[in-house]
């Protein structure tokens, strides 16, 4: 199981299969750098994921834009060819636990962290005692 700790960039979006599954869908960007052997200059990297998650859709509402979150999962790569002709790939992030780090908006205090369901009405429990 591999851990990723990013930044979400775009709101995450529920989507609803044929036999009436629910996938949460988000991006997240993990940012570093680095300097070269007897340089100076600091090159940037910027690494993106497509995440989903199966588990339980509400916790799609915390998944927003600029939101700071460690996942706990796999990796995987997809790779296709465009209409062009052209060779892409892409990451992908098979997430089983969310953690919610940093809001999207530094005026709101109170960071919660959401842990896997444990009642058996399968809502997620929160957890409001984080020090930051």
């Amino acid at each position: 199981m591999q851990v990723l700790t990013g930044r979400i960039t775009a709101n995450a979006k529920v989507s609803t299969l044929k036999n009436d599954r629910k996938v949460i869908n988000f991006y997240i960007a993990i940012n570093d750098s680095y300097k070269t052997k007897g340089s100076e200059a600091v090159t940037k990297i910027v690494t993106y994921f497509n995440c989903s998650y199966w588990r339980n859709e509400i916790i799609a509402q915390y998944l927003l834009k600029g939101t700071i979150v460690e996942l706990c999962g796999r990796i995987s790569v997809t790779a296709w060819v465009n209409n062009d002709g052209e060779p892409k790939a892409g990451l992908n992030f098979h997430t089983t636990e969310i953690k919610l780090l940093g809001k999207s908006n530094p005026h709101e205090t109170n960071a919660k962290e959401i842990v896997q369901p444990t009642a058996n009405n399968g809502e997620p429990e929160i957890k409001d005692d984080l020090p930051f």
